[in-house]
């Protein structure tokens, strides 16, 4: 059976790209789920795993490796798991599938996915450091105060959470409040919040 795997972080995302060859599948496994959520902790991964118990799976196709994890140690640790059960791995985007017709491993499919992963690590780490640094400059001006207060949270907290996190990446990538609040299911005026924190740590760098 050839299952097509397909994920979107959020409820209202749609996952049109991702399943516009649908018909050509045995069977359609979705999750709704943060890209940092290990494959098989996930519902649809758990699916998958149980229909590989059964040996009902023969290959999995999934758009783009950044699907199945966003941490590289994940992601080999999951492509490695289908390689020993012999399911081959076809990723559309990239090209490339994890293993050879005869079943071996696809050395060159390895080192790709390693360097992809690798990139896109570094990507995220590269934002999370430019965010402290911002913060630590601020602190050092004077200009980032922390908890004020009567409030519950200090901004660093504030800037810290997951989902803030996620959408000061969606603003640095150029998105409108608009679709940043869409994909983060946070409030206009959280998004607001963000805007202007984010803004005042970019002017202190």
């Amino acid at each position: 059976m050839n299952i097509l795997y397909t994920r979107i972080s959020t409820i209202e995302q749609k996952n049109n790209r991702q399943v516009q060859n649908a018909k050509e599948f045995d069977y359609v496994i979705e999750d709704k789920c943060s890209g940092a959520t290990p494959f098989f902790e996930r519902d649809g991964g758990k699916r998958i795993k149980k229909m590989i118990a059964k040996s009902q799976i023969t290959k999995v196709t999934v758009h783009q490796i950044d699907r199945l994890g966003r941490n590289l140690l994940d992601i080999l640790n999951t492509i490695d798991f289908f390689n020993k059960k012999g399911i081959c791995i076809n990723f559309i985007q990239q090209g490339i599938k994890t293993l050879n017709d005869d079943g071996t491993e696809n050395p060159i499919s390895k080192m790709i996915i390693s360097v992809l992963g690798v990139v896109a690590e570094m990507e995220r780490n590269l934002i999370r450091e430019r965010q402290a640094e911002g913060i630590a400059i601020a602190k050092a001006n004077g200009v980032y105060k922390g908890r004020v207060l009567g409030t519950k949270e200090s901004n660093l907290d504030f800037l810290n959470k997951p989902k803030v996190k996620l959408a000061i990446e969606f603003l640095n990538r150029g998105k409108k409040s608009v679709e940043v609040q869409k994909l983060t299911l946070l409030h206009r005026n959280t998004i607001t919040k963000i805007k202007k924190l984010n803004k005042l740590l970019n002017n202190e760098k």
